[in-house]
């Protein structure tokens, strides 16, 4: 039974580079056209492949609504929570999880630091959208036209002299973090706090979600700060593969850091 799922869940992955006749699902399976055949039908009466008029396959729309269903379903806060716990556990800043929504990035998690210095930032809180690392991450991954047109529609108050003063410096900085695939925010919105952060993927490799490790100078240096860089990617790319279903979940999270 184990060996007749794993062909036909190997069908579909063919079928997702484009329609093929019974011919070579067969040969990419190495069995008989009558053994291709029975697990074409079988997925074709569940929705998951449709037969076309030109009697080759492709895949159907029921994997569609299913994988659509899945990923509205999916709490990427849920997701993320144990991967921040641990990451604040072998650090000990805060750690904070963004979304952008309605023009706006929020917190939705949020996980302090074992030190008596806290932050402000509150869970449904927006960011300060033209200097947050997480933001910057979050509008670097919107389309050039949306990302431009977000740019300019800003006010881009001065927090601190290192706060990004305008839309065209903005949006530099949005390409340099598009670029490197993460973002900081040194001092740009407290001259004390410094931040760096990480994007979380989904299976369309877009980015859903940033993630960022934040500390004030009086306990880490900006330079300190930075070398925690690493541990954040993993961190961020552990929580990416989960959300999208690249890694496994046998024991979620135990090699982030």
């Amino acid at each position: 039974m184990s060996q007749t799922v794993d062909r036909a869940l190997s069908i579909l992955p063919l079928l997702a580079e484009g329609p093929a006749d019974l011919g070579q699902v067969a040969d990419r399976l190495g069995v008989h056209k009558s053994t291709a055949l029975r697990l074409l039908r079988t997925l074709h009466e569940h929705g998951l492949v449709y037969r076309q008029s030109d009697q080759r396959y492709r895949l159907g729309a029921r994997l569609f609504a299913l994988a659509q269903e899945a990923m509205e379903n999916l709490d990427i806060r849920e997701i993320a929570h144990p991967h921040l716990t641990r990451l604040n556990d072998a650090c000990g800043h805060t750690v904070h999880l963004a979304v952008y929504e309605e023009g706006e990035v929020l917190y939705i998690d949020k996980v302090d630091s074992r030190y008596p210095v806290r932050m402000y930032s509150r869970i449904g809180k927006p960011v300060a959208i033209t200097v947050a690392a997480v933001a910057k991450l979050l509008l670097a991954d919107l389309p050039e036209a949306e990302r431009r047109a977000v740019a300019e529609k800003l006010d881009y108050p001065m927090y601190t002299p290192r706060s990004t003063p305008n839309a065209p410096a903005f949006l530099t900085e949005l390409e340099k973090a598009r670029e490197q695939g993460w973002a900081t925010d040194l001092g740009g919105h407290e001259e004390s706090i410094n931040c760096v952060a990480a994007p979380i993927r989904g299976a369309d490799g877009r980015v859903v979600a940033a993630m960022s490790v934040s500390a004030p100078n009086v306990v880490v240096s900006a330079d300190e700060l930075l070398t925690l860089l690493p541990l954040v990617r993993r961190t961020a790319d552990a929580i990416s593969g989960e959300y999208s279903g690249r890694n496994p979940v046998t024991n979620p999270g135990r090699d982030t850091v």
